[in-house]
């Protein structure tokens, strides 16, 4: 199609210090820096005076410790495991960390799922895909970006938001893979389940196959997911597309990203 891009809807949640955006152990700290606190050191770097800097200042800086993985993100299949495609490759292959992600897979047509009505924990089946594709009267293509909009959407920052919303389990990420799709993403904290859920699955069944099982399609058939989406209420359901490139971390497993949808004239 002839796509003459139009309108921004920035799909990206703020790094933010000080809020619930991550598990205690993974939260991102920012220590902001003012232009009067920078001002004596340039200054003494010069041999000249704060006061002979304009209105005694210099330059507003941040100074940044975060994981690859705060922040709205992709994640490289290296992420899930050290090998991908064993699916299709016999012994299957080194996995791409995010520098070898290719960017054609990170800038195609999206389409939104709403999955906000099913509760916190739910693991969403290919059926559900299936009733919702057929709701809003769409067929999937190869290299799609899928984005799902669950009920975490509206909870980032708050004490509850890694615990809410639903999630993806192996047979609804293989059913995606199988189809061409290369990206996915949501606006919870992780594309599985929350961990609060596998946890309490876990300990009913002794079942640890369920420990991440969504991710861990990308050992079968590689695949990246754009995890803490933001904004996604804003987005038609199809007809735009989705801009995701990762900043280029060397043999990262993932890389921050300002996710933007391009909605045409």
């Amino acid at each position: 199609m002839v796509f003459r891009p139009g309108r921004l809807i920035d799909i990206s949640a703020p790094l933010q210090a000080g809020i619930a955006s991550d598990p205690p152990e993974m939260l991102p700290e920012i220590t902001y820096v003012d232009h009067k606190t920078s001002a004596p050191r340039i200054a003494a770097y010069f041999g000249v005076a704060v006061t002979d800097l304009p209105e005694g200042e210099y330059a507003a800086i941040e100074q940044v410790r975060i994981s690859t993985h705060n922040g709205t993100h992709v994640d490289a299949p290296y992420h899930y495991f050290s090998r991908m495609n064993e699916a299709i490759v016999p012994g299957g292959e080194p996995s791409m960390r995010i520098d070898e992600v290719p960017l054609e897979w990170l800038y195609q047509p999206g389409v939104k799922l709403d999955f906000r009505h099913l509760p916190d924990g739910h693991i969403v089946q290919p059926a559900e895909i299936e009733a919702e594709l057929a709701r809003i009267g769409h067929t999937l293509k190869p290299l799609e970006i899928v984005v799902a909009n669950t009920a975490a959407g509206m909870r980032y920052g708050e004490a509850d938001y890694i615990d809410s919303g639903c999630g993806f389990g192996r047979a609804a990420t293989l059913w995606f893979c199988e189809r061409g799709i290369r990206v996915v993403g949501t606006d919870g904290w992780s594309w599985d389940p929350p961990f609060s859920a596998t946890k309490r699955r876990v300990a009913e069944t002794g079942d640890a196959s369920l420990i991440w099982e969504g991710h861990r399609v990308g050992r079968d058939r590689a695949y990246c997911q754009i995890e803490k989406l933001h904004n996604l209420e804003a987005l038609p359901n199809d007809g735009f597309l989705v801009s995701a490139f990762p900043v280029k971390v060397h043999r990262g497993s993932a890389g921050w990203t300002r996710a933007v949808a391009i909605l045409p004239e």
